[in-house]
């Protein structure tokens, strides 16, 4: 239960970051993406500047998380699947104007292509569950890189 409560209170708190960038706006998107206005890439490199840098000191110095134990990020050398599913969320991004977490933002404002949005999220979502879960064998499983401990 408080971990819910902490999770919703943190939700909340990112949600209002995103209304606040206006992220959760179509044009936003299609404007970063046309590269005729930068905001976005500047939020999210500022995001990685800050986030970066703070986690590995973290994980370094093997701090515990308040809730869930030590912290330890994983790694993993990228693979084909990896440049697939880049290129196809980027798709989504541009058709759509959103990805997961403002499409909430956008349904929470009033913005109706969220309810468009979230069915197609979750589609794809199963699609993908369908397809790892066939009688095929991948390009490549998520595998930790080994004596990359930085």
């Amino acid at each position: 239960m408080k971990m819910n409560a902490i999770g919703l209170l943190f939700g909340i708190a990112f949600g209002g970051v995103l209304a606040a960038s206006n992220l959760h706006e179509y044009d936003t998107i299609h404007f970063m993406l046309r590269l005729d206005e930068f905001d976005v890439f500047w939020f999210m490199g500022s995001a990685i500047a800050v986030s970066l840098p703070l986690l590995w000191l973290l994980e370094r110095r093997g701090v515990a998380t308040p809730l869930g134990g030590e912290l330890v990020l994983s790694r993993s050398r990228p693979e084909r699947h990896h440049l697939r599913g880049g290129a196809l969320f980027g798709v989504g991004w541009a058709i759509a104007g959103t990805c997961p977490a403002p499409a909430l933002v956008m349904v929470s404002s009033g913005a109706l292509l969220g309810l468009v949005a979230i069915p197609g999220i979750f589609l794809g979502l199963r699609l993908h569950e369908r397809r790892q879960s066939g009688p095929h064998v991948g390009d490549g499983e998520h595998r930790p890189m080994t004596g990359a401990r930085v």
